[in-house]
C-alpha cells in the first residue's frame, strides 16, 4: 500500500484520534489491501469509539484540511452510524463507523493491532483489524448486501489466501457463527481451496 494520497487522507484522522486518546482502527479494503490482495480505493474506512466529549476537540483539529460536520458526527454517535470527512487536498473519502457496544466489537479494539502499509524505516504505524476480523468484516458486508458484492467476497478470499498460515482458524468459526455469517465463511474457506 504505496498510495501518498491515502496516507495523506488518513495520516491527520489517526493522528487526532491518537491525540485525543480515541480507540480506532482501519478497516475495510485498505486492511484487507494490506493483508491480502492490493485492489485500487478512493476511500478509507476506520471504525472509532469516538464520544460526543470529544467531537468539537476533534473537529477543531481536522477543520482546516477536511469538510467535516459536526452535527452530521454527533447524530451517527447518537444512532450508532456513521459519517464521514472529505480530505480538500485529495477529495479522498474517510468513513467513520462509530463502534457499538457489542461483545464482538469489543473483541475486534482488543484484538487491533499496529502496523504500517509498507516496510520502509520511516513509515507511519496505524492500528489495523486483525486479518481475522477484516475476514468476519467483510463477510457481515456481504450479508448485509444480499451476497452480490463481488469486490467484498475477493477482498476476503484475498485474505484468506495471503494468511491461511496465521488465521486463527477457532476465532474466526467461532465469530462467525455468532455472527450468523458461518455459511459464507465455510463457502470463502471453499473457495481459497483452504
Amino acid at each position: 500500500m504505496k498510495n501518498p494520497d491515502i496516507l495523506a487522507a488518513m495520516a491527520p484522522v489517526v493522528k487526532a484520534f491518537e491525540e485525543l486518546g480515541i480507540p480506532y482502527y482501519i478497516s475495510g479494503s485498505i486492511a484487507s489491501s494490506v493483508y491480502g490482495t492490493p485492489r485500487s480505493t478512493l476511500d478509507v474506512d476506520m471504525v472509532s469509539d469516538l464520544k460526543p466529549g470529544q467531537v468539537h476537540s476533534f473537529v477543531e483539529m481536522l477543520q482546516s484540511a477536511y469538510y467535516v460536520d459536526e452535527k452530521m458526527i454527533l447524530n451517527a454517535i447518537d444512532t450508532c452510524s456513521s459519517f464521514n470527512l472529505i480530505h480538500l487536498e485529495t477529495m479522498i473519502k474517510v468513513d467513520i463507523f462509530i463502534a457499538k457496544d457489542s461483545p464482538y466489537q469489543r473483541e475486534t479494539f482488543r484484538r487491533r493491532k499496529k502496523d504500517s502499509f509498507d516496510e520502509e524505516d520511516d513509515s507511519v504505524e496505524f492500528n489495523i483489524a486483525s486479518f481475522e476480523d477484516i475476514i468476519l468484516s467483510k463477510l457481515e458486508w456481504c450479508k448485509a448486501g444480499g451476497n452480490i458484492s463481488k469486490p467484498q467476497w475477493y477482498d476476503v478470499l484475498g485474505v484468506l489466501k495471503v494468511q491461511k498460515n496465521l488465521l486463527d482458524m477457532e476465532y474466526l468459526r467461532r465469530w462467525a457463527a455468532k455472527l450468523k455469517i458461518i455459511d459464507l465463511l465455510e463457502q470463502a474457506f471453499r473457495d481459497a481451496e483452504i
